[in-house]
């Protein structure tokens, strides 16, 4: 039995982000292009938002407490009790045309994020790059020449990655390892072109079963370890965008949604675009992601 509720009717532009907080019992998540930052506490219903000064990428939880953040011009911190980011590094200050994009921490603690290409009118150039902030706030280039970076989760004993060029029409999987944090042996683990889709964000239940939205499909689908497809969950408007478990169970898929500025006739027949929904699924329990340990 799947039921999907609608718990925050936000109109999101360009929802994404999605990351639980087993601790506060809370879902961070963010509006990319209204410049974001959304903390939803299921117990009370209650949504609240910062700005924040640029398009965002992604966020995780840190240790020291706040976020870690990327926005267009690279990694920062941010605390929400004073609204402060404090800049850490930007690794793409030569690129005039990139912004960074999905990410998440890996289960040892370390912060990832990818960076794409943005600029409206023109093609597609695979200038952008997957990145790894290690602990020690050095940045090391991991994937280079990538157009749009999403998809990436980690199986739940840290051998493999899944990443995914969206411009690419797949999902790749690649050895990981736990200790240095160094990827290898890429290959093909999706092909959502078949699907007529792209693969945006994602993540990994507990028994390792990759969960990844498929926009424009109205989709989230997941498949187990060797790329099968298991179940497919649709939702009631066109383009969900990432996902992640959450709820004192880690039962509840979250799945942000967006609106990306199209006109409301767009919307016929939908219901709730650029909401944050509530996935229930029985018999699905998802995994937290430690904070990042710098």
């Amino acid at each position: 039995m799947v039921d999907i509720e609608c718990v925050v009717d936000a109109h999101a532009e360009l929802g994404e982000g999605t990351i639980w907080d087993p601790q506060a019992k809370v879902l961070w998540w963010i509006d990319i292009w209204s410049k974001k930052i959304h903390r939803y506490d299921p117990a009370t219903g209650k949504d609240e938002t910062w700005e924040t000064p640029e398009y965002l990428g992604c966020i995780g939880l840190r240790a020291q407490g706040g976020l870690v953040i990327t926005m267009v011009s690279g990694f920062y911190f941010f605390d929400p009790a004073t609204g402060r980011f404090d800049p850490i590094i930007d690794p793409e200050s030569h690129l005039a045309d990139t912004r960074f994009n999905d990410g998440k921490t890996d289960r040892q603690g370390r912060f990832w994020s990818g960076s794409m290409f943005e600029v409206p009118g023109r093609s597609v150039e695979f200038v952008g790059a997957l990145y790894r902030l290690d602990k020690d706030l050095s940045v090391h280039k991991m994937i280079d020449k990538v157009g749009c970076s999403n998809g990436l989760a980690w199986s739940p004993d840290s051998k493999t990655m899944y990443f995914s060029d969206s411009h690419s029409g797949f999902v790749h999987a690649y050895d990981f390892d736990a200790a240095t944090g160094g990827i290898d042996n890429k290959r093909a683990f999706i092909n959502v072109e078949q699907l007529g889709a792209v693969a945006d964000g994602a993540t990994v239940d507990a028994d390792g079963c990759y969960w990844v939205t498929l926009p424009v499909t109205s989709k989230v689908s997941r498949y187990d370890p060797d790329g099968k497809l298991m179940q497919t969950i649709e939702l009631p408007t066109d383009l969900p965008t990432c996902c992640e478990f959450g709820g004192d169970n880690l039962d509840v898929l979250y799945v942000t949604t967006a609106v990306l500025k199209r006109p409301t006739e767009h919307f016929k027949g939908q219901r709730n675009p650029g909401g944050l929904f509530a996935v229930h699924v029985d018999g699905v329990r998802g995994l937290t992601l430690p904070p990042f340990e710098g």
